[in-house]
């Protein structure tokens, strides 16, 4: 039986892969516990696209997981907004501005990850991490958002919560820029232990875990 989904996004804003999916379909591949799906990067398709992934595996615990291009390491984030203000357009071409992800829904959501916890096995495992305080305002916070609303308000119980990763050293090549990135298997190994840390543990530590984002 299914303990855990994960989500990947499809590439976007340009980019040939994500490594959000690359990296959860990898960790997929690796565990039986694990069902990896990948979500589109649109505004429109990626919160019933949850939904059905949700209702379909039935998890006791939800993982989504996003690119954050600029980022120098693995991020749990902390808090979800329902604020949608897209800088550029999606994959479908929408560009919502200024718009709640859930019209009437609360201002925010918390995850019900243990994300100090969860920084400190991703570090233990000699991948850098910290947690993030701010998950942006296009799809990847939508999603974060819509899963928090999601599981508050159908799937009482059922823990979830939002992880940003880095570009990967082959987007950073591609572009000819320079750039943090991280390689996708350490990715899936961060994942990996935030995982079992999830599954673990459901008080988190009270020390800071460097929460610079």
């Amino acid at each position: 039986m299914t303990r855990v989904l994960m989500t990947g996004f499809a590439p976007f804003g340009g980019e040939p892969v994500n490594p959000s999916w690359q990296a959860v379909s990898r960790l997929g591949a690796r565990r039986d516990d694990v069902a990896a799906v990948e979500l589109p990067c649109e505004f429109a398709a990626s919160l019933p696209a949850l939904r059905r992934a949700v209702e379909q595996h039935r998890p006791s615990l939800v993982v989504c997981v996003g690119q954050a291009g600029g980022r120098l390491d693995v991020t749990p984030e902390r808090v979800a907004v329902n604020l949608v203000d897209a800088r550029i357009p999606d994959n479908a071409g929408a560009q919502p501005v200024d718009v709640p992800v859930v019209p009437g829904g609360p201002a925010a959501y918390f995850t019900t990850l243990p994300v100090k916890a969860c920084v400190a096995a991703i570090r233990a495992a000699g991948v850098p991490a910290s947690v993030s305080h701010t998950a942006g305002t296009y799809v990847c916070n939508q999603v974060f958002y819509g899963l928090m609303h999601l599981l508050a308000s159908d799937f009482p119980g059922v823990r979830g919560g939002f992880v940003h990763v880095p570009f990967s050293p082959e987007q950073v090549a591609a572009s000819g820029n320079a750039a943090p990135s991280l390689g996708v298997d350490r990715i899936a190994d961060a994942l990996d232990a935030l995982m079992d840390t999830a599954l673990t543990t459901t008080e988190d530590l009270a020390v800071s875990a460097g929460a610079e984002h």
